[in-house]
């Protein structure tokens, strides 16, 4: 495979991991507290065989590094749901999985059948006394204050424990809306705002998604066209090379 080729390839390798990220933050338009993620990209000059000097010509490969998340705010939606909440401001609620504490803004909640308060997945959702909240069976009232305080119509049961972090865009997202922070400590955030009755949107904006999805698709056929012919312009050029030396 020639230099072509391999710029070629580099390219088209970079616009098939864009197209996953894209179709995933399509995928998660409906997700509460979902963050819309893109690609980071760096051009990779390397001087061509046998150039040299400062007018050298430079081959100019694509590298894609990573993802950047979009931390902006989604919308706020009004749902009356008792259990759902939403956080005016920043922070992650803290639950508990099988996995260890993930961290979500997520705040679509529900009870199980035990009473215990949890995400939609069925994930305990933690308070800052390391514990999670369970209603008991008689209680039929779920008040959660501004600063998070949970009370039933017998009194307060607890406080949602909401964090943050040094690096937000180093958060692991290992499903839809949860992450992990790895190495990273959570500290509690100092003033928290719970919304009840309410639910963060996610922040993909769906229009500007579907239509990014259609260029990454179109600039993918583009390289793959391009391809195609430098393969032709090969197989012709070794077909001319042998003929003439078998001439």
């Amino acid at each position: 495979m020639q230099t072509p080729s391999y710029i070629a390839l580099s390219r088209q390798t970079a616009l098939w991991r864009q197209m996953d990220v894209v179709a995933t933050n399509v995928a998660n338009m409906n997700t509460p507290g979902y963050k819309a993620e893109g690609m980071m990209f760096s051009e990779y000059l390397a001087r061509s065989r046998g150039s040299e000097g400062a007018g050298s010509d430079r081959l100019s490969y694509t590298i894609d590094f990573g993802t950047v998340r979009d931390l902006a705010r989604g919308p706020m939606e009004a749902t009356g749901n008792p259990l759902d909440l939403a956080l005016n401001g920043e922070g992650y609620f803290e639950v508990e999985t099988d996995f260890g504490r993930f961290y979500t803004r997520n705040g679509r909640l529900m009870l199980d059948q035990d009473g215990m308060i949890v995400t939609s997945s069925g994930h305990p959702v933690m308070s800052t006394d390391d514990t999670p909240f369970f209603i008991a069976p008689n209680e039929t009232t779920v008040t959660v204050a501004r600063d998070g305080t949970v009370s039933t119509e017998n009194g307060a049961i607890g406080q949602l424990r909401v964090v943050s972090f040094e690096d937000e865009q180093a958060l692991l997202r290992v499903q839809a809306g949860m992450y992990d922070a790895g190495e990273q400590e959570a500290q509690d955030v100092a003033r928290v705002t719970v919304e009840q009755g309410m639910l963060e949107g996610s922040n993909v904006e769906p229009t500007a998604q579907i239509t990014h999805m259609i260029q990454v698709h179109r600039a993918y056929e583009s390289v793959q066209r391009m391809i195609e012919a430098e393969s032709e312009r090969q197989k012709q050029a070794i077909k001319t090379f042998t003929g003439s030396s078998g001439a």
